[in-house]
């Protein structure tokens, strides 16, 4: 009797078991679009990419160059990590990926606290940042408005525009961690631990490798690398000398595009153009809305591509961590890649055309765009490969 009584609490207590497991495993089913992304993401076969500043606009960017296979990785994952002090309101991006199906993005949202005193030092938000790095196999800082100038110990012109501090904040101490910087030359960065690690910065985020890293901004290339004063100046300085489109600014109510195309050159050190299979002699078009650059270099990184006129860096990469790379342009947008979308850009254009169109009839412009992504996927699938060690 004893034994059959053990043997029924056995299987109770088995059948609970079981139970609770299924329950258990019921529950991580029940993930949607959207939910903040808390467990070890490198489970798998996924490959996990860390996306700085996961706005409705930059979800776009992900999904058309997913569209166009321009990033070609049918098992991705996207995160999207902000601070929850940033003034972009993600609910929307959470609604946006929820009402596209997108289950391959999710959010992980940061609170700890972050200053600009403690930016470039371990902080409150270094055990999240060393948590994110364990868990991605790449890591791309998107687009935004200007870095303060605080962080890279220059007084704030006139003409500089700070409109998300923590933003800022938060990116570029993420950076500090990644890379190190002169601000303390004793910290230890974390590619150390994976010096083939990709992280991609694209505008800001080429910015916020530079300042992360200790360098500084010219704060506004108009005025002070072409001494243009006005507005009519600097359209009399042409558009192979545009980084932005000047005519928005005098034309608002003609809706022509912030951003303009052109040419840049590339430096014959440059171990990304190398990678690429990429001929200097071709200057392909690129899509740049841009007031500022890199000035004084960050620690570790050098320039690879300029403006024609060699006065703007279009393009930095780390001499010491193979798949570091900055672009000062706009590769991921989506506007190049969607065939119905058309715009202007000067008086001069008498009807709207089409921005992929445009880079279609420059073959090498397209082949670089793609090359480019081919290259920063590649980085990530090698990555995940290796196991991120």
């Amino acid at each position: 009797m004893k034994n059959k009584k053990l043997r029924a609490g056995s299987l109770l207590a088995l059948g609970t078991l079981l139970l609770l497991t299924g329950l258990s495993f019921g529950l991580l089913s029940l993930k949607q679009p959207g939910d903040t992304e808390r467990e070890d993401s490198r489970a798998g076969d996924k490959i996990t990419v860390i996306a700085l500043y996961p706005s409705v606009g930059t979800i776009k960017d992900l999904m058309t160059l997913r569209q166009n296979r321009l990033i070609d990785v049918p098992n991705l994952a996207v995160v999207g990590v902000y601070h929850e002090k940033e003034k972009t309101d993600y609910s929307k991006s959470k609604a946006f990926a929820a009402e596209n199906g997108l289950d391959w993005i999710t959010f992980h949202p940061i609170s700890s606290p972050i200053s600009a005193e403690t930016v470039f030092q371990i902080n409150d938000c270094t055990p999240e940042f060393e948590k994110i790095f364990a868990r991605a196999d790449g890591v791309i800082f998107f687009g935004g408005p200007d870095i303060p100038p605080y962080l890279y110990k220059e007084k704030t012109s006139l003409l500089t525009i700070i409109e998300d501090p923590y933003r800022h904040f938060l990116e570029v101490s993420f950076v500090f961690h990644l890379l190190g910087g002169y601000q303390d030359e004793s910290f230890q960065p974390l590619l150390d631990q994976r010096p083939d690690f990709p992280v991609l910065g694209i505008c800001l985020g080429c910015q916020s490798l530079n300042v992360g890293t200790g360098g500084t901004l010219t704060q506004d290339i108009w005025s002070e690398v072409y001494a243009a004063a006005t507005v009519e100046d600097a359209i009399a300085l042409g558009p192979p000398n545009w980084h932005s489109n000047p005519y928005a600014h005098l034309l608002p109510q003609d809706r022509f595009s912030g951003f303009i195309f052109h040419e840049i050159q590339f430096a014959g050190e440059g171990r990304f153009q190398k990678r690429i299979g990429w001929n200097r002699k071709d200057h392909p078009f690129i899509f740049s809305s841009h007031h500022q650059q890199a000035e004084k270099l960050g620690k570790g990184f050098r320039v690879i591509a300029s403006s024609l006129d060699g006065k703007v860096v279009e393009a930095i990469e780390h001499e010491r961590y193979n798949r570091v790379l900055g672009v000062q342009f706009h590769p991921e947008a989506w506007v190049l890649f969607d065939p119905d979308y058309q715009t202007r850009f000067t008086p001069q254009d008498k009807e709207p055309f089409g921005l992929k169109a445009y880079l279609e009839e420059r073959p090498a412009s397209l082949a670089f765009h793609q090359k480019l992504w081919a290259w920063v996927t590649r980085g990530w699938i090698e990555t995940r490969r290796a196991g991120g060690q």
